[in-house]
């Protein structure tokens, strides 16, 4: 027999649950009027879920554990669930707080100030760009071409003070033949203000491969030189109290994000693991696109297609949800996975396309609120796929029609790469 609800009034707060808490019980009637947000409360690992994120479905409504079911649209049929409330969940109006968070409750009050098209009176975000090797330069020339209607200033770090001194000159000086005062000033900080920001973005690479010394996956020999970097930086970003976001776009991403999560444990503030994002597929999306329009019969990938996973092996790359052709999908894997390698082929490496791509293009859309592909957090791995930044936490997209031939290849790689 389905189980109905349990609705609560907690500090002004409309809360719902499947089960019983020592709040204060309202009934349906009472709680169908509320007007703002409404919060639904579940109790999971820390180490393996959100504090909060958007739910999108009525299958995520209420949860054991964090899953790729998260990325399906399914209804629950154990629960009695109202239409309006159904409603709420379709605006997206429905949060869900993890209570086994000790802070869960700074959840109602915590949020990003995301410049979508409604809320463009809020504060440009201060970004802080650490490292400048090939990507980093590059990708803070995009924020500073691309990113003045959102991004106030950007600070720039690295170890070698010349080197972060000639991109502040460099990148202060590119300007239009008129002049024009919204574009981001870059400024050279010291490490004791990194993270006196809203976004933190890491591009430090030890360890790349020189141009014919290539291994099979270039970005897994990073891994464990970054690992140890960004660790440090997590921690101190803990020990700072940072609130903001910390983006990870050094190789591999999507492993180095779990590196900077559990960097932050032995910090004094853990960084919560729905403000650690990872932007590697962006590009991978990009190159897709560039060898399916090559193709008419892989053509359609640019309206309908979809990239997830990592930013090298185990990436996905679907042609289509509705219309999943595996054969068309497997071959516009294989040549983006090895995108890169035809690049270095011809003697240079691939820094370009992933800076602006998977980088500025990626970081001032989830400033702005918007559909991008960036690794987030689910289930305590970090899962590269079609998300965007809302006040409240991460919408993850979903498919009402995913092929369980594709759902088994992503669970593949999420269970074996990840």
């Amino acid at each position: 027999m389905p189980k109905d609800l349990l609705y609560y009034k907690f500090k002004n707060r409309l809360l719902i649950s499947n089960r019983k808490y020592d709040f204060e019980e309202i009934t349906e009637e009472h709680a169908k009027n509320f007007t703002g947000e409404i919060f639904t409360l579940n109790s999971i690992n820390p180490e393996k879920s959100k504090r909060s994120y958007y739910v999108t479905s009525p299958e995520n409504l209420f949860i054991d554990k964090e899953s790729l079911n998260m990325l399906k649209y399914t209804y629950n049929n154990n629960l009695n669930i109202p239409n309006w409330l159904l409603k709420h969940i379709a605006d997206r109006n429905v949060i869900s707080i993890n209570t086994e968070y000790t802070n869960w409750e700074e959840a109602f009050e915590d949020s990003f100030q995301v410049l979508s098209d409604t809320k463009k009176d809020l504060a440009k975000w201060n970004i802080t760009v650490v490292g400048l090797g090939d990507v980093g330069g590059t990708l803070v020339t995009g924020l500073r071409l691309l990113g003045s209607d959102c991004i106030s200033r950007i600070n720039i770090y690295d170890k070698d003070e010349k080197k972060a001194k000639r991109w502040e000159y460099e990148c202060n000086q590119i300007l239009p033949p008129e002049f024009d005062a919204s574009y981001p000033n870059i400024y050279y900080i010291k490490e004791d203000d990194l993270f006196n920001c809203d976004m933190f973005v890491f591009c430090v690479s030890v360890g790349v491969p020189e141009i014919g010394t290539e291994a099979s996956d270039v970005r897994l020999v990073q891994f464990q030189g970054n690992s140890k970097i960004v660790r440090y930086y997590a921690e101190l970003a803990s020990k700072r109290n940072f609130k903001g976001i910390f983006s990870v776009v050094s190789d591999p991403v999507d492993l180095l994000c779990k590196s900077a999560f559990e960097g932050s444990l032995d910090g004094e503030t853990p960084l919560l693991p729905e403000k650690i994002r990872g932007y590697g597929l962006g590009v991978m999306n990009a190159r897709a696109c560039y060898y399916a329009k090559q193709r008419e019969e892989s053509k359609h990938y640019l309206k309908e297609g979809r990239a997830f996973g990592p930013h090298g092996e185990g990436l996905i790359i679907a042609d289509s949800i509705n219309n999943y052709n595996e054969e068309i999908s497997d071959y516009l894997t294989t040549k983006t996975r090895k995108a890169n390698l035809e690049v270095r082929s011809i003697g240079f490496k691939p820094y370009i396309a992933p800076a602006l791509s998977s980088g500025a293009l990626s970081i001032i859309a989830t400033i702005k609120g918007n559909w991008h592909y960036s690794a987030t957090f689910i289930g305590g791995k970090f899962m590269g796929c079609r998300n965007r930044l809302l006040p409240k936490g991460v919408e993850l997209e979903f498919y009402k029609n995913m092929p369980n031939k594709l759902f088994n290849k992503l669970l593949d790689t999420y269970n074996s790469v990840l």
